[in-house]
């Protein structure tokens, strides 16, 4: 063959050729595969490794017809008119997920000459690629050596009978297609929706000399009872005779215990050594709280051969296990506070190999009150677990699959066997981290025999290894073998319960858990993918996604707004929906907290998710920066290792009412807090405390449902209509609750008797508005016709998930948006976001489409519509009608109103209003275009 290759060249003693740096390369688009057909001439392109085809600007524009990795749910973009736009060539943006400038799914060729070192020639060479996406085959000058598939390890080649001294050709494909082996099209290892399913190689990429009898491998599995480890000692000897060797063992840390010599014997081939290790009667355990890391130095010396060789791995005294219904660290209570990771990094489109950005991740999640990370699907690289085993972070792992939609698991499929190979060599490379606490094959399985096969899996895994826990997928099965459960079940708001989930069905309250959700369970329970709350996107961050991929989904929806007249409302609606989003993951998080002995939560998510529709589901964008409605600080008040609880029947009271609540603590501290003096207040808005006391002195241990006691205030001194703050303090840790009062009488206004209130616009109405009459126009719920917004699914809670992935399912608003100094609100205390004095509302509430009507209404209270249809919404807006005025309420505040003191509020300010001079509106419509929106 004639090469002109790209040269690595080092000096002759050093043990490792690096491959950074530049390679010649090739698409195999035509997938001939052969060497011998496509390195017969020169290759006239390049790329820097590491790298991926996408970071060197390498493959094709995206097209119509380009073959995506990932289910695509909604593919309306395909057909419908108003994508028309979108789809020509020049224009192409999709809204399924973020979008390559460049994209190419099948075989691409990557090569290298290297020069081995004479002094290399009675060596082991071994070739280490730290991360291929995701197929490897390798070549040395003509000769194939083999193939690796693995998705979360590295691809090692031992290269010792083909590379000797003086110059060869590396030649390696890289193919990212799903062939057999399918983990599923939507795996975060290899889908669109998040990572990219990029082509490349990632990471450390080296040559290295070894001698011929060498520590391969240590496995180190901590006792904490006996303050000693047994390293499980993996030696490969390639001389074919077995030897007599000495072995010295030293770990250092937080403490140096004295170094150990053994004295071994070692066969020819690969033999595992087991060897007792004491760690010292000082030795310090590995937690969230006290994040102590070793590492282990085991030094093999074969005096006789002149044979010296060493390996270092890194481990941390820790025991993690399930006791009952709760999980334990280290025989403490354990509660999960997690979210997940979903291999998302615009940037890159892949995952970075670099310590720093892993540590960064993990503080951001610590300042939000988290202990644990998910890798929902996929297995992170070895910088992750390092970093997680310095800050104290437990990590569940995943087997690169989500088995389900395009392939099955446990019906005979290759993936199968796969799924074995791929978790050995999982724990193979990161098993002795202190971080990597539970491991699973992966997200909620399909197939027929998924529940026979996955049991079979745990059992294998906890007859194996007991250094991390076992489930078998995250969300299901739940068999008895796991040492931990996944369910979705304990969440405020499950797949297709629409509106009628706790929070939206049921009036607010904070007194619920999910105790009898987790009856039946005799295993701790870890609640799967709660939250999933969406908030308005952030179009400011377009700006933000200048690597490998672009927003253009952000670019649709932002022209989508425009278009409909409202780009100046873009960020009113991120931070109105912002403050709804915050408000229903504290629900959720507190719910979780205050059930008895409850493994924990996982997220969904802190971050964004930028696949399956867009699902902008954090209080984080897709880059961990915070997008300005809530803080860490705040966050972590109702997130934490320690939250005080308040059990509230209701959030709504009249002053003639008795504010009454248990208040409780979950502390998963460090310590007992001894001598607690918990203390309470109650303020307005402008921080005037209103009524405060002390709880009875307590020394609260580990654990949640810990009761401080109670508190009970009648209302009866707060005359107007308020908003307040109940807030309790326990030791440094607080959190506060919003509550509304209002007064059980309510004022007479002057000139009520003026305003005629009606649900539907009759002929005598109509006249009396043409006439100059006022008129509070309250629809009745569904008696708004579908085209003028009736068929909008409006609820109280942010959207779930979205409404592509999810098929519609309600609600399908993210909350209000007003001017709390409205004239029209001044009786009815509001931020200009949805709090709980909304609920009410927005559950009786037609959802009226403006444009329908007017583009000159400018709405007293808004509903903020789907970021995908993007609907000029309104609950309250006015109109001049002839002479007359009229405001009409999308609220019901009619139908039995004295049970509903929210609406009976915002009635009387509404009224009050009415009969005021302020009350004048400009734009004016004919008496028979509002009658038109309402059935009969």
């Amino acid at each position: 063959m004639f090469i002109i290759p790209c040269a690595v060249v080092l000096g002759a003693s050093q043990p490792k050729i690096d491959l950074r740096g530049v390679w010649k390369f090739a698409i195999d688009n035509q997938d001939k595969g052969v060497i011998e057909q496509w390195f017969s001439k020169s290759l006239s392109e390049t790329v820097t490794l590491p790298g991926s085809m996408a970071t060197n600007g390498k493959g094709f524009d995206v097209t119509l017809s380009t073959k995506w990795t990932g289910q695509i749910v909604d593919s309306s973009y395909y057909y419908k008119p108003e994508y028309a736009k979108y789809r020509v060539p020049g224009n192409i943006k999709v809204p399924f997920w973020l979008q390559p400038l460049k994209y190419y799914v099948g075989a691409a060729w990557y090569q290298k000459e290297v020069n081995i070192p004479k002094d290399w020639e009675d060596k082991d060479i071994r070739l280490f690629l730290e991360r291929c996406h995701w197929e490897s085959r390798l070549w040395i000058d003509d000769k194939e050596i083999g193939m690796r598939n693995s998705l979360g390890t590295p691809h090692l080649y031992d290269l010792s009978k083909a590379l000797t001294p003086g110059k060869h050709i590396l030649s390696i494909c890289i193919d990212n297609r799903v062939k057999d082996i399918d983990p599923g099209i939507n795996s975060h290892s290899i889908s669109d929706h998040t990572q990219t399913n990029w082509n490349g190689i990632i990471g450390q990429l080296y040559l290295e000399a070894r001698p011929k009898i060498s520590i391969q491998n240590i496995q180190v599995f901590p006792d904490i009872q006996q303050k000693k480890i047994v390293a499980k000692v993996r030696i490969e000897n390639s001389t074919k005779k077995r030897q007599k060797a000495a072995i010295t063992l030293l770990a250092t840390g937080a403490t140096t215990p004295e170094s150990k010599n053994f004295n071994v014997d070692i066969a020819a081939g690969v033999d595992t050594l087991l060897l007792e290790y004491p760690m010292g009667n000082d030795v310090k355990l590995w937690s969230e709280f006290h994040p102590n890391v070793y590492q282990l130095t085991a030094s093999l010396n074969i005096p006789k051969k002149d044979v010296k060789d060493s390996f270092q791995t890194s481990f941390g005294m820790r025991q993690i296990k399930a006791n009952g219904t709760q999980l334990e660290i280290n025989d403490k209570p354990l509660f999960l506070r997690g979210t997940l990771e979903c291999a998302i990094f615009p940037k890159t489109g892949f995952p970075p190999t670099q310590i720093d950005e892993w540590l960064r991740i993990f503080r951001i999640c610590r300042s939000h009150g988290l202990n644990h990370v998910r890798f929902h699907s996929w297995c992170p690289p070895q910088v992750a677990f390092d970093a997680a085993d310095q800050l104290g972070f437990y990590l569940q792992v995943e087997c690169s699959s989500w088995a389900n939609q395009s392939t099955t698991i446990g019906d005979g499929k290759p993936f199968d066997k796969y799924v074995y190979e791929e978790s050995e060599r999982m724990v193979d490379t990161y098993g002795n981290h202190p971080s990597f606490c539970l491991m699973l094959y992966g997200n909620e399985p399909g197939g027929k025999n998924y529940t026979q096969f996955l049991t079979k899996f745990v059992t294998y895994w906890k007859n194996k290894d007991s250094r991390r826990i076992y489930t078998t997928g995250s969300g299901w099965p739940n068999v008895d073998e796991n040492d931990y459960q996944s369910t979705p079940n304990p969440r405020i708001q499950g797949w297709g319960e629409e509106l009628k989930s706790i929070i939206n069905g049921a009036s607010p309250a904070s007194d619920y858990d999910w105790n009898s959700k987790i009856a039946s369970f005799k295993q701790p329970v870890v609640s799967h993918e709660i939250g999933q709350w969406c908030v308005y996107p952030n179009f400011k961050e377009i700006a933000k996604y200048d690597g490998v991929l672009r927003a253009r989904n952000f670019e649709i929806f932002s022209e989508t707004l425009t278009e409909n007249g409202m780009k100046q409302q873009a960020d009113s609606f991120l931070l109105a929906s912002g403050k709804l989003q915050a408000l229903c993951y504290k629900a959720d998080i507190e719910a979780a907290l205050r059930t008895r002995s409850f493994g924990g939560f996982q997220l969904l998510d802190l971050h964004d998710f930028p696949g399956q529709g867009t699902a902008l589901v954090g209080v984080l964008d897709a880059f961990w920066d915070e997008k300005g409605y809530i803080s860490p600080k705040e966050y972590s008040r109702f997130c934490n290792s320690t939250v005080p609880l308040a059990r509230l029947k209701k959030h709504i009271y009249i002053n003639s009412d008795t504010l009454s609540t248990s208040i409780e603590i979950a502390h998963y501290g460090d310590a007992p807090l001894l001598a607690c003096i918990p203390t309470w207040k109650i303020s307005d808005i402008y921080g005037k405390v209103i009524f405060s006391g002390k709880l009875p002195q307590t020394d609260i241990q580990l654990g949640n449902c810990i009761s401080l006691g109670e508190i009970s205030v009648p209302l009866s001194s707060v005359e107007k209509a308020v908003k307040l703050i109940l807030e309790v303090s326990a030791g440094s840790f607080s959190n506060s609750w919003d509550i509304w009062v209002y007064p059980a009488q309510k004022e007479k206004i002057a000139g009520v008797d003026k305003i005629k209130i009606v649900s539907t616009l009759d002929p005598a109405t109509c006249n009396y508005l043409e006439n100059g009459g006022s008129v509070l126009l309250s629809l009745k719920k569904g008696t708004l016709k579908p085209e003028f917004g009736g068929d909008v699914k409006i609820g109280f809670s942010s959207i779930f998930w979205n409404t592509a992935w999810t098929h519609g399912q309600a609600p399908n608003t993210l909350g209000i948006l007003c001017n709390p100094e409205h004239p029209a609100l001044a009786n009815f205390p509001t931020e200009y976001y949805s709090n709980w004095q909304w609920w009410d509302a927005m559950s009786h509430s037609n959802a009226i489409e403006l444009n329908k009507l007017s583009p000159e209404i400018k709405p007293i209270v808004r509903a903020i519509d789907d970021w995908v249809t993007n609907r000029p919404l309104a609950l309250l807006f006015e109109l001049k009608i002839g002479k007359g005025k009229l405001l009409v309420s999308g609220i019901d505040l009619n139908q039995d109103i004295q049970s509903r003191p929210e609406a009976l509020q915002l009635k009387q300010s509404l009224l009050h209003y009415m009969t005021g001079k302020q009350f004048n509106p400009t734009v004016s419509l004919p008496a028979s275009v509002i009658q038109n929106m309402i059935t009969e």
